[in-house]
């Protein structure tokens, strides 16, 4: 089953996508220093609605959070970025399911959305939650959270805009902690973000931090969690 452009669109709420692969887009370049705008797409034009403010989530897994934070937050346009093929399918046959209009799905590597795709400031929020730790050594590069992310995460975010984080993982958080440090107060000169406490959204049910199936999955094994809010300087 396809949700993309131009494909089953009798599946897809109109007007507008529901899925969208990596196909669909320009090619990126392969060249060393190659220009990254000539890859640049604008993904607020996928929406019925493209001057709405606009938010990203960086690993959807199942979907949860995105159709109950774009069900809860109907003035926002909400992409979720997937990984895997088959949550990616799977989340985007929810939304289509769901009628919503203002949730779109990505399939693809969110780092290499940010870098090439995405234009400068045009990012109210991006979420990301329990991303996979890679706990082994040798996996750590491909840990989301490092310093060119977090560079990348402050271009395309608005001016005042966020990046929250929550992980259940210990280790990964110290980790995050080291490259956190770079880019705040204290880090970096002059700092990309400042640091602030994390709240719930409004689509997040009582008890819960953000309401993703993983997190209730943890709640209820014990594990503690960690979250922050980077906002934009």
């Amino acid at each position: 089953m396809s949700f993309g452009l131009g494909h089953d669109r009798e599946l897809d709420p109109a007007p507008g996508i529901v899925g969208i692969s990596p196909e669909e887009l320009p090619p990126i370049p392969d060249a060393a220093g190659a220009d990254a705008s000539a890859a640049r797409v604008d993904p607020r034009r996928w929406f019925c609605d493209p001057d709405r403010p606009f938010e990203i989530e960086i690993g959807s897994g199942k979907g949860t959070f995105l159709l109950q934070h774009g069900t809860a937050e109907p003035g926002i346009n909400l992409l979720g970025i997937e990984w895997a093929r088959e949550f990616y399918v799977y989340t985007a046959d929810r939304v289509r399911r769901a009628s919503l209009k203002n949730v779109r799905v990505l399939h693809g590597d969110a780092v290499e959305f940010l870098r090439w795709r995405v234009p400068d400031q045009i990012t109210t929020v991006i979420h990301l939650y329990f991303s996979d730790p890679w706990p082994k050594t040798r996996h750590h590069k491909r840990r989301v959270v490092q310093g060119p992310f977090l560079v990348q995460a402050c271009r395309v975010l608005a001016p005042g805009g966020e990046l929250r984080i929550v992980t259940d993982h210990n280790e990964y958080w110290e980790w995050m902690q080291t490259h956190i440090s770079g880019v705040t107060d204290g880090g970096a000169s002059p700092a990309l973000f400042t640091r602030h406490r994390f709240e719930p959204p409004g689509s997040a049910g009582e008890g819960e931090l953000v309401g993703t199936n993983f997190e209730r999955k943890y709640r209820r094994e014990g594990r503690p969690f960690h979250s922050c809010v980077l906002k934009k300087r």
